[in-house]
Order: structure tokens, then sequence, then C-alpha cells
């Protein structure tokens, strides 16, 4: 199975739940009404919505007879979605490393057609050098031994792919100058990730650009934010932040539209992907 097939089968769970949620608001049926008919919960039907958990193809079945949803081509194309979401992804190998709250993002991070992303720590890490990562993991997780940083380092290795695959996704990156002028590793390790950026700049489908420090305040005063597009139709926009333990979802399409002017901003002020490269060579000859 290829990573685009099980990042594919979390954007058809989002997109069930949605399907799933529109139907019951159209039939005025609640959450609870709606989990009593499958025996669950009401937080179960609202996990269900949003499409953070597999679905039982019985459970399906029987909101569908409840939502009125008769005609048999129809059931059957929902019941489809649903068999081709519980398709496991090859992030499921990493699960001792990666904790649930982020097993969602990396489905639909392999899943979007177009990536937005604005980082302010550190350099965002589908462009992170391996000995970078291992530097930045090391950091964030001192207790961690070695075997865990390989492990945690592997799967960032293995989400970089999205970058190069035959169907890449456009990945624009602005990287607050902070990024890059804070150290992770040795001057080496620095040197090694700063030539990676000017060389990973140059791909027809990556956006780099740095918003530096002599451009004083700018608008991406809220912190790091990620915006991820998709080609399905019907599956909104969404913006990712991360917290220490969880992530926060935003789909709602006035407040995506706020992170894209945001985001628009940041590209219209900031330097230009050449200027970035200059800028980029500039530093790397101060290290």
């Amino acid at each position: 199975m290829s990573a685009s097939e099980s990042s594919g089968s979390v954007v058809r769970r989002i997109l069930l739940g949605s399907q799933l949620r529109r139907l019951r608001e159209s039939r005025g049926i609640t959450r609870e009404a709606a989990g009593y008919s499958i025996r669950a919960s009401e937080s179960k039907i609202s996990r269900m919505e949003l499409g953070r958990v597999s679905f039982k193809a019985r459970d399906v079945e029987d909101l569908l007879t409840l939502y009125g949803v008769g005609d048999e081509q129809e059931r059957e194309a929902l019941l489809s979605l649903a068999r081709e979401a519980n398709v496991a992804g090859w992030w499921h190998s990493y699960t001792d490393v990666l904790p649930g709250w982020f097993q969602t993002y990396v489905g639909l991070e392999g899943a979007t057609s177009l990536l937005r992303v604005y980082e302010v720590q550190f350099v965002h890490g589908l462009l992170q050098t391996e000995a970078y990562a291992q530097a930045v993991v090391r950091r964030g997780m001192p207790d961690a031994g070695p075997a865990e940083i390989e492990r945690r380092v592997a799967l960032r290795l293995e989400r970089q792919k999205l970058l190069v695959a035959e169907r890449s996704a456009q990945f624009h990156c602005v990287l607050d100058e902070a990024a890059l002028r804070r150290p992770y590793g040795e001057r080496a390790v620095m040197r090694e990730q700063m030539k990676h950026l000017i060389e990973v700049s140059e791909r027809p489908n990556v956006r780099l650009q740095v918003m530096p420090f002599s451009l004083g305040g700018h608008a991406g005063e809220s912190g790091a934010f990620t915006m991820l597009g998709f080609q399905e139709s019907g599956l909104p926009d969404v913006v990712y932040l991360e917290q220490l333990t969880s992530a926060l979802y935003v789909d709602k399409p006035e407040e995506v539209a706020q992170y894209a002017r945001v985001m628009d901003r940041l590209q219209e002020e900031g330097p230009n992907p050449a200027e970035t490269r200059d800028l980029l060579r500039g530093l790397l000859q101060l290290m």
C-alpha cells in the first residue's frame, strides 16, 4: 500500500464523518439520539463526525437507516467510503513514538495538495536534515534513549517523502529568522541544514521564504501554524495548531480565512524565494 493510499484513508474518514453529520442535521436528529441508535455515546458520534475514529460497517448502516437513506446506491457509496477509511496508515508502525493526536495530522499532511506553514522555533520538520532532526528531538526530549530518538527521526524523514513523491504537494513555508539563528547541534550541523534549505528551495513545488529580523514586526504575531488544503471536493481547508500535549484543528471557514490572510501577508511582505536564498547564503557565511 502506498503512502498516498494510507493518507487518503484519513481524508475519507473525515469526508464520511462530515457527510454523516450533514445527514443527521438535515433530519433534525441530535447526537444523543444518533448515539442511542448505535448503542454508543453522544461523544462517539461527535468523534465519528470529526473523522477521529474508525467506522464499523454496522454502525454506518444503522445511522444511514436512522437518517432515512434508503437508496441502495447511495448507501453502498457511503459504506464503501467507510471500508476505505479504515485502511491503516503507514505511520501505524510508529505508534510507539507517535501520539494519537498527531496521527490524524500525519494522515492529513500526506493527503494534502497544498501545505502552507509558518514556523518560528526551528526549521520545519519537512525541511530538516537527519542530523538537525536528531538535535531537535534530543533537545525536546532529554530523557529519550538513543533508540527512541532514532525512531522519531525516522518518522520525520519518512514524512519528507511527501515533497518528492510522484504527485508531490505544493509546500509554501515561511520561516522566521529566529528559527535559523537558534542553533541545534554543532556548527557543522547548522551549516549542513542551511545548505539543505538552499538546495530544497530550488524544487518547483517548494516556496521557501525567511522573515528577517530587519523587517521588524509582521503578520505572524500569533505564532506558528499550518494550513492544509485538499483537492477532494467536500473537504475544507484545515488549520493545524500544535500544543504541548495535544493539537487544535480549525476548520470553520471564517477562522481559516483569517489564517489565510495572515499567510498571504507573510508571503507578500517577506523576501521572495530568490532573495531568501541570498539571505540563507549570507547566514551560511557567518557560521
